[in-house]
C-alpha cells in the first residue's frame, strides 16, 4: 500500500513540474499548437493521477465542450487550455449571491460545484486546473470505470447524444494516444478522375422540396471513398435519400456524411475508428428508393458536414473545407 501511495505521489510531482500555468487567450496566442497540446495533456495526466478519471475521457469531455463553444453564440470563447464551461450559477451555486465567489467553503455551502484543483485555496472558474479537477471529481463520485463514467456524463448533460459523442471522442484519443488529430484528407484519391463544385443549398425535389445539404463529387463507379478525418463510424447502412451511406464523427463534434455509395469497405462497421485516408466505401448511385435502389442519377459522392451544438445538428457548407483539403494534399504530394 505504501509503495502504491509513493508511486502516486511521484506521478503527481512529475505532472506538477511540467504543468503550465493556466492559459489565457493572450498566452495561448503566443504558443505553438504543439505546446498547447502538451499543456493540455499535462493537465489531463495530473487530473487522472489525482481523481482516477482516464486522461482520454477528460480529453473527450474537453473536446466536446470546445466544440460546443465554437458552435454556439451563447457560450464565451475559450481562453485557456481547457474548454469545459461552467455557468456562474452552476459553479458558485444557484442561490449564491456572489456569482464570482472563489471561496471553496461558501461555494460548498450553496451547493456549487466549484473546487480547488491546484491547492491555492481558491475555486476559480477561470482556472484550468480548478475547472478540470471539478468536472473529474464530479465523475469520480460515480466511479472511474466506463459504465459509471457514462452514468455521470448522463446525469451532468441529461442528453444521450452528448454521452455518445464524448464516449466516441474518448475512444479516438485512446486509440491514437495523442491530442494532435488535425490532419485532414480529400475524400477521393487525387489520382482518380473526379469533378465537383459548390452545390450546398441548392434545391432538391425527390421526396419533397428540400435543401441540398452537401457537395456532390462526381466520379466513376467504384472510386474509393476515404475518411477525411480522424473519427469513429457513427452510422452505416441504408437511407432512402442517401442510399448506402456512412457517417463519421470527429473530435470537433462534426458529423461527416458520405452518401450514394455502391458498397462499403470490408471491416468498416459502426464503432470502427478511422483516420484520414482510411477507405470506408466506394462511389455509386444508390438511393432515392427502397434498399438496393441504384442508377437514378449519375455516380457521385454526396459529402455533407453537420455541427452538433448540444441541442441539435445543422448542416454547413463543406465546399471550402474540400477545396482546402484538396490543395493541402496536392502540396504534400509535390514535396
Amino acid at each position: 500500500m505504501k509503495r502504491v501511495i509513493t508511486m502516486m505521489t511521484a506521478l503527481i510531482l512529475i505532472c506538477l513540474t511540467v504543468l503550465p500555468a493556466s492559459g489565457s487567450a493572450a498566452v495561448l496566442d503566443e504558443l505553438s499548437s504543439e505546446d498547447i497540446f502538451k499543456g493540455r495533456m499535462a493537465l489531463y495526466k495530473k487530473t487522472e493521477a489525482v481523481t482516477g478519471i482516464p486522461w482520454f475521457d477528460l480529453a473527450g469531455i474537453d473536446s466536446y465542450e470546445r466544440g460546443l463553444r465554437r458552435a454556439r453564440n451563447d457560450l464565451p470563447d475559450e481562453e485557456g487550455f481547457i474548454g469545459i464551461f461552467f455557468s456562474p450559477e452552476k459553479w458558485t451555486g444557484a442561490e449564491n449571491p456572489d456569482k464570482e465567489d472563489t471561496n471553496p467553503l461558501s461555494i460548498s455551502l450553496f451547493n456549487g460545484m466549484g473546487l480547488d484543483g491546484d491547492g491555492d485555496g481558491l475555486a476559480d472558474q477561470n482556472n484550468d486546473e480548478d475547472v478540470l479537477f471539478t468536472f473529474a471529481s464530479f465523475l469520480a463520485s460515480y466511479g472511474t470505470d466506463n459504465d459509471n463514467i457514462r452514468i455521470g456524463l448522463w446525469n451532468y448533460y441529461q442528453r444521450d447524444k452528448a454521452v455518445e459523442l464524448i464516449t466516441g471522442h474518448s475512444k479516438i484519443y485512446r486509440h491514437f494516444g495523442t491530442l494532435d488529430l488535425r490532419k485532414r484528407m480529400f475524400p477521393l484519391p487525387l489520382q482518380y478522375n473526379y469533378s465537383y463544385q459548390s452545390t450546398w443549398g441548392h434545391s432538391r425535389g425527390w421526396g419533397g422540396r428540400r435543401m441540398h445539404e452537401g457537395t456532390d463529387l462526381f466520379a466513376g463507379y467504384g472510386t474509393p471513398v476515404r475518411s477525411t478525418t480522424y473519427g469513429i463510424v457513427e452510422l452505416k447502412g441504408w437511407n432512402k435519400f442517401g442510399g448506402w451511406r456512412i457517417g463519421i464523427r470527429d473530435t470537433n463534434n462534426v458529423y461527416h456524411y458520405y452518401a450514394h455509395l455502391t458498397g462499403f469497405e470490408k471491416g468498416v462497421e459502426r464503432g470502427t475508428i478511422v483516420e484520414p485516408g482510411t477507405v470506408v466505401g466506394y462511389v455509386g448511385s444508390s438511393g432515392y428508393g427502397k434498399p438496393g435502389t441504384q442508377g437514378k442519377f449519375p455516380p457521385h459522392l454526396h459529402y455533407g458536414m453537420y455541427k452538433d451544438n448540444g441541442y441539435f445538428e445543422w448542416s454547413f457548407d463543406p465546399f471550402p473545407s474540400l477545396r482546402a483539403w484538396e490543395r493541402l494534399e496536392r502540396q504534400a504530394r509535390r514535396k
